[in-house]
């Protein structure tokens, strides 16, 4: 029978997240990939309770997630059931709707009917009676603001959400969906953006808005698929995600140019006593914005490193500086 690392919360820094009372790990792991159905199950178990140990307490899904979508709210509920129920009021869980699900109108986007159908279904997966933070996943320009976010309104009135948040929205609907459920009396507690050293889009007015209004940002894809850590230090190996016909990263995408940005990334990580992943990680936090970062492994190793990240002095502005010249040229 599993039991906790009594340690587990002297290893780990938590940040506030925005204007709340909520608290979060320097570093959240997220079930996008690798804790599927088409994946072994001691592995994903492994990865689970191992982050918990290290004190990461927030797991953060979506619907869709897998393969097979769905599947990993099951993995998780599963984990839960066996080996975190007794800690759940210590862990944060997280799940998303929006992106495709089931077959039919009703399948996807951003609906009153698919998103409250969405979360009743993760909770039967996941074995819960609420979610801490409930997400409208992605923005559905074809249906109102407004209906988006009664359905996250709804999630919270009926007690089977704790808080909302928003992915993947740009700076102009963030702010307008903000209000809106600041109208409803209700707090947007958080923002999930695609943010790492090379996608800088969110602090093109996203991270602005954020902080105006009190509401936290948890990045994701902060390795930029991997290319930010030692993977790929000296070409592509025959076993990474590159190599194997990843849809997400290309072998192609992988050019001298972008293999010698990666090279000095890492020389000043090393400087900083740090490996690339960890910096990575850390150049994220340089804004007291974000509350915490979702990172994706496959191996248990990925999740102990990642943990670290926030022993590292801060940035001088000289290493933010270097940073910016080597990733623009």
């Amino acid at each position: 029978m599993y039991t906790a690392n009594k340690q587990r919360y002297e290893t780990m820094e938590y940040k506030r997240v925005g204007k709340s009372g909520l608290k979060l790990p320097y570093v959240s792991l997220g079930l996008w990939h690798n804790f599927g159905s088409l994946f072994p199950h001691a592995n994903s178990r492994e990865m689970i309770l191992g982050a918990f140990d290290l004190g990461i307490t927030h797991f953060d899904l979506a619907n869709n997630y897998g393969p097979v979508p769905g599947s990993a709210e099951e993995t998780f509920g599963r984990v839960l059931a066996q080996d975190l129920r007794k800690y759940r009021d210590e862990i944060i869980i997280s799940t998303k709707s929006g992106y495709y699900m089931w077959e039919g109108p009703y399948g996807e986007w951003g609906s009153r009917k698919q998103m409250i159908a969405s979360l009743d279904q993760s909770l039967l997966r996941m074995g819960l009676d609420y979610v801490d933070i409930f997400y409208s996943h992605r923005p559905d320009l074809e249906t109102p603001l407004e209906e988006t976010v009664s359905a996250l309104v709804q999630a919270v009135r009926s007690g089977k959400a704790l808080y909302v948040g928003l992915s993947n929205y740009d700076a102009k609907r963030t702010k307008e969906a903000i209000d809106l459920l600041k109208a409803e009396g209700i707090h947007c507690l958080i923002h999930q953006p695609r943010y790492n050293i090379y996608d800088r889009r969110p602090e093109e007015g996203l991270y602005q808005v954020l902080e105006e209004e009190g509401v936290g940002a948890i990045p994701f894809s902060p390795l930029e698929q991997g290319l930010l850590t030692n993977r790929y230090l000296n070409g592509i190996p025959a076993d990474s995600r590159a190599a194997g016909g990843s849809i997400f990263l290309k072998s192609e995408q992988i050019t001298e140019d972008k293999l010698s940005q990666i090279r000095k990334l890492n020389d000043i990580a090393v400087q900083r006593g740090q490996t690339l992943a960890q910096m990575a990680l850390s150049w994220l936090h340089k804004s007291p914005v974000t509350a915490s970062v979702i990172i994706g492994a496959s191996r248990l190793s990925q999740i102990e490193d990642c943990a670290k990240a926030h022993q590292a002095a801060p940035f001088t502005q000289e290493e933010l500086d270097k940073i910016d010249q080597i990733v623009k040229g």
